[in-house]
């Protein structure tokens, strides 16, 4: 009997696994596919190193603004495509030298049976006890309830986009989120015509809107199709019909259409565990990522917290030190998750966004008292500055723009949240993550000292006296 079960060998499995082999478990991993999960293989990892090609070629043919001539500038898709997975080939391998020490079964694996002593599983006909079970079984591309879209050699969704041989001339794409714009961004950056189409009032609705907006309005003047506040109805062969904003319908046609509207909890394999309780069809987990079950936890997207692979990663670890008592107890800061947007200029964020603070606030005091109090700028206030107060920012970034938004509380000055535009924020968003995470003050942030010059200078300037 193995003192650990994983199921799934994504970031949040093959973190749990190498954390637990260490600290002397036995641990069987159970992986259907190639080890790195749905991140490395057909995700995070590919469509960065795509959209890396793509900015280069883009760079390439813009160069001119920074005194660089190039003629006869060109791209090669398939080389994009073969270095593509070479890297990921890459990484894989260095998952596999992580798990020394830990059974690796490539195979699709269940739950027979479960009690509070061992769980009992199944795959490849072979059977596998085990004392305790880390659910790390993913998440899966949901598809809409859209007529035509199924059976439709038109219709990709991700993994279809990531793996083709050869460029559409012409997209339509079916989500303005996350993976609907990086793909956006690719697209139209290798040349293809690009339409997004939206449901919500704004693309990447979850962000920032000041950022979000300047980004819509670059892209809009790059010749990217915008649609927002707009239903997709049906989809017949490569053509869209959608219900227009302000109102009436339209058809869009393309040579492919991509349908990237979120994931939903992979369940498969869970069928056994009766008493499993799900929340909006994810599994339910407690502060600790343990199920309602003694022996059962769960971690990564399965849990439908944030679906973001340094989330499973971090619950991975917390339900690990969980298992094995340690001390002191962890916990996760969802607080103080950072997120990036990998376009073309990028977007990264941590914590609450102004209409977050403006909920949290009116919630929190009461919109009575909130009222009596001269409003909600009592509370927050917000401070903005454009990346261009950066010197290194201004030296790479021709044309450019860019913004950095914290939001403060005013009471005790304490960073809420960091929203910016403008590469290469994803780089350094950590810093700002970590002071939402230590509740620094306004005046401890100044204290920092960031080095010169570069653009992470722009979250001291930010709150600059």
């Amino acid at each position: 009997m193995y003192n650990l079960a994983i199921l799934g060998g994504g970031p949040a499995g093959y973190t749990a696994a190498g954390q637990a082999a260490k600290a002397g478990q036995s641990v069987v991993l159970f992986e259907q596919n190639v080890l790195g999960g749905t991140c490395l293989n057909v995700g995070c990892i590919p469509t960065k190193t795509l959209l890396y090609s793509a900015k280069q070629y883009y760079n390439a043919r813009n160069a001119a603004k920074y005194g660089i001539s190039a003629e006869n500038v060109a791209f090669d898709f398939a080389k994009m495509q073969q270095r593509k997975q070479k890297v990921v080939r890459k990484l894989v391998a260095g998952i596999k030298a992580q798990l020394q020490g830990c059974t690796v079964v490539n195979a699709a694996a269940g739950v027979t049976a479960y009690t509070e002593e061992k769980i009992t599983l199944a795959a490849a006909g072979e059977t596998y006890e085990a004392e305790q079970l880390l659910i790390c079984t993913g998440s899966v591309n949901f598809v809409p309830p859209i007529p035509g879209i199924r059976d439709n050699e038109y219709v990709w969704d991700s993994t279809d986009a990531l793996n083709a041989k050869e460029l559409p001339q012409s997209i339509v794409i079916v989500g303005g989120g996350v993976i609907g714009m990086e793909f956006a961004t690719l697209y139209h950056e290798l040349g293809v015509e690009v339409t997004v189409v939206e449901a919500m009032p704004r693309i990447l609705p979850n962000l920032d809107e000041d950022c979000v907006n300047l980004l819509l309005e670059k892209y809009r003047k790059q010749g990217i199709r915008i649609f927002t506040s707009t239903k997709v109805k049906s989809i017949n062969g490569n053509q869209v019909t959608v219900e227009l904003a302000e109102g009436g319908g339209s058809m869009l046609a393309a040579e492919r259409i991509l349908v990237s509207v979120g994931r939903r909890a992979n369940l498969q394999g869970l069928e056994a565990l009766k008493g499993l309780e799900l929340e909006r069809g994810a599994v339910k987990v407690n502060e600790f990522m343990q199920t309602n079950l003694k022996n059962v936890y769960a971690a990564g997207d399965v849990t439908g917290k944030i679906m973001l692979a340094h989330v499973a990663s971090r619950q991975a670890e917390v339900a690990v030190g969980r298992m094995l008592k340690q001390i002191p107890v962890q916990r996760i800061a969802y607080n103080a998750i950072p997120s990036v947007v990998y376009t073309h200029p990028e977007l990264a964020s941590v914590g609450l966004t102004e209409k977050q603070a403006a909920e949290f606030y009116t919630e929190m005091e009461g919109a009575e008292a909130v009222e009596r109090k001269g409003g909600l700028q009592a509370f927050f206030e917000v401070k903005k500055l454009p990346m261009t107060f950066s010197g290194r920012f201004v030296a790479e970034n021709e044309g450019e723009t860019g913004l950095c938004k914290m939001i403060i509380d005013k009471r005790n000055q304490t960073v809420l949240g960091v929203h910016m535009v403008g590469n290469p924020c994803s780089e350094f968003v950590a810093a700002a993550s970590f002071a939402v995470r230590m509740g620094y003050t306004v005046p401890e942030f100044r204290q920092v000292v960031f080095p010169h010059p570069t653009v992470s200078e722009i979250l001291r300037e930010t709150v600059a006296e």
